[in-house]
């Protein structure tokens, strides 16, 4: 197993344990260095769920917390659960399940409502919402951006960090300000799939090396994910879970010691309360 010297954080992928590679993606994490991982559940249809009340997507989340277990088994580190409702779903309830947008937006804040009752218990850690990333109706945007600020009075509620999956952007602060008018601090927002620079929430940077470089160099908070999605049907989709432990190999040869704390340790004691370098182990 390589030892990097540093707490080694993947802020987001997904872990499939009966369609994907599951623990086996842990696996290769762990010999090249990773130490901690926050493993956000999968979109609910991609597991076979097709809600109607926010109890449906208990299941989801339970799959959820079952690989987080075995995936701390693993590590020298540990890891934790990010549980919500992925906002691509509204366009199924909407498209294809013939809800209105307003009757789609009632479910997801339902489904995130049963996510923070996790939480509450002490079983998760952070919340996941957000917003389309690609173009739909004035009134699907709306119920969207109401879903999203749902889970931000949620956070405020149960002290926890909310990721965002929502549009590529550069500037967010409309978005955080709506999650400071709710009582969650702005730093406590997580724009998941984010480049190297980003106004308002706290970046989760793609490990590509160009935005890494941007990020190190900024000088201000940021975290390293790989999304990966963990899907069979889509090998090649978004990096591997050996990235970040490279990436975080490579800032360390080009000389980003101090970017590499702020990542792995600085910035996920800032926004989720946890200390990278108490939880290891071994």
């Amino acid at each position: 197993m390589d030892d990097l010297d540093t707490p080694v954080l993947d802020n987001h992928l997904h872990l499939d344990p009966e369609h994907g590679r599951g623990v086996d993606a842990v696996r290769d994490f762990a010999r090249l260095g990773g130490t901690h991982l926050l493993v956000v559940n999968k979109p609910s249809w991609h597991l076979g769920i097709e809600p109607e009340s926010g109890a449906d997507f208990r299941p989801v989340f339970e799959t959820t917390l079952d690989v987080v277990d075995a995936a701390t088994d693993l590590l020298s580190g540990r890891a934790w659960p990010v549980l919500g409702v992925h906002p691509g779903l509204i366009s199924r309830l909407v498209d294809e399940r013939g809800f209105s947008p307003a009757a789609a937006a009632e479910l997801m804040q339902a489904g995130l409502d049963c996510a923070a009752e996790y939480v509450a218990d002490g079983d998760a850690l952070a919340l996941k919402s957000g917003r389309p990333h690609y173009d739909v109706s004035d009134a699907v945007w709306e119920a969207s951006n109401d879903v999203m600020r749902h889970a931000f009075a949620l956070g405020a509620d149960h002290d926890c960090a909310v990721q965002l999956h929502t549009e590529a952007a550069e500037d967010l602060t409309e978005v955080a300000d709506w999650a400071e008018e709710r009582g969650l601090p702005a730093h406590q927002v997580v724009k998941h799939y984010a480049g190297g620079r980003l106004a308002g929430p706290t970046p989760s940077v793609m490990s590509e090396k160009d935005r890494l470089t941007t990020a190190a160099e900024s000088g201000e908070p940021f975290l390293m994910e790989t999304d990966f999605v963990d899907d069979p049907d889509r090998p090649g989709a978004v990096l591997g879970p050996k990235t970040v432990p490279r990436r975080v190999r490579w800032l360390l040869e080009s000389g980003h010691e101090e970017a590499v704390e702020r990542a792995h340790v600085t910035t996920p004691k800032q926004v989720y309360g946890i200390d990278t370098r108490a939880t290891l182990s071994r």
